[in-house]
């Protein structure tokens, strides 16, 4: 790659680094898992930056992926929720509701296939419109809205079955 290309992709890579580490670390939920996936996926972005005439979304190519080496990540590692890693971050957000109905909604999202927590974490997390949703993960707005409104219900059997095994 030419110094020209390799100093586009080291800018591009610095404006949106904080939203690649908080997509990554939404996946893990643990600081250096976070920080190797986003490594990984710099390196295969720039590997492929350098084969290309140029990447008109840049941002939603580079999210997706992180999003696959994060997917990649967790089916090598058969993932474990580090709960210390970020149980003062739930206690610090908790705007009314107990650490129990969030903990109770994390255990939700993680039952999940990873391509459903996909549209959760980018419309939650990183807090992405349906449409930026579409054009990372290469899909049509609507297509985008009809799978996210149908996790959304997973979600709430997942969560009404929880209270239930509570009573």
């Amino acid at each position: 790659m030419n110094r020209k290309k390799e100093k586009q992709f080291s800018e591009k890579i610095a404006i949106i680094r904080e939203k690649l580490y908080r997509l990554a670390y939404c996946y893990v939920k643990n600081e250096h898992e976070a920080l190797d996936i986003v490594s990984e996926a710099a390196y295969k972005g720039y590997l492929a930056f350098g084969k290309t005439d140029s990447i008109t979304y840049f941002d939603s190519w580079m999210s997706r992926i992180v999003i696959n080496t994060a997917i990649d990540h967790n089916r090598r590692n058969k993932r474990f929720t580090y709960i210390e890693d970020h149980t003062q971050e739930l206690v610090a957000q908790s705007h009314g509701t107990t650490i129990e109905e969030k903990m109770d909604l994390y255990d939700a999202i993680d039952r999940l296939i990873p391509e459903e927590k996909s549209y959760i974490i980018l419309k939650f997390f990183v807090d992405l419109s349906f449409r930026e949703i579409a054009e990372i993960l290469s899909i049509s707005e609507n297509t985008v809205k009809t799978r996210y409104y149908r996790i959304i219900k997973k979600l709430k059997i997942y969560l009404i079955e929880g209270e239930v095994e509570n009573i």
